[in-house]
């Protein structure tokens, strides 16, 4: 099983910017532990600042052979229709990721751009989102291996 770990704008700064919010750990830190915890999946780290080479990246994922995506857009995630039209236009699930509680913080937060076209999403539990997502997704291709097959 090979996923894609895809991160946006400003988590390239995560274990440094306000760790009271989004943990001490780097997302070198994160990526390492992902592989350790899930030894029998293939991940792919991509982390960019650009929109764009975000979208990029999204429309890549069936043509690079990705199973599924565990998607931290970031703030891109509460404002960007491209990144949402880029996620509903690959028939591989993504997971939308989030290190802190979007449901508990400034209102812009709580809104969601790219939600409705990901498989779930998983907000709040700090590195613990990204295996939630990982598991998640590892379950769901296992049990369901059309999923695998480019379908939604």
């Amino acid at each position: 099983m090979k996923l894609l770990a895809a991160n946006g704008p400003n988590l390239n700064l995560t274990g440094l910017r306000e760790p009271q919010i989004y943990g001490s750990d780097t997302l070198a830190m994160i990526n390492s532990e992902l592989m350790n915890r899930f030894p029998d999946v293939t991940f792919e780290f991509f982390q960019t600042n650009s929109e764009g080479e975000l979208v990029d990246k999204i429309q890549s994922v069936e043509r690079d052979g990705f199973d599924g995506v565990i998607l931290n857009a970031g703030a891109l995630s509460h404002y960007s229709y491209a990144l949402r039209d880029a996620i509903a236009a690959i028939k591989k699930p993504v997971v939308e990721v989030h290190l802190s509680q979007v449901f508990a913080r400034e209102e812009f937060r709580r809104k969601s751009a790219i939600s409705e076209v990901c498989k779930g999403t998983v907000t709040g539990f700090g590195k613990f989102s990204y295996f939630a997502a990982a598991f998640a997704l590892s379950e769901l291709l296992l049990k369901d291996p059309d999923l695998r097959r480019d379908k939604k």
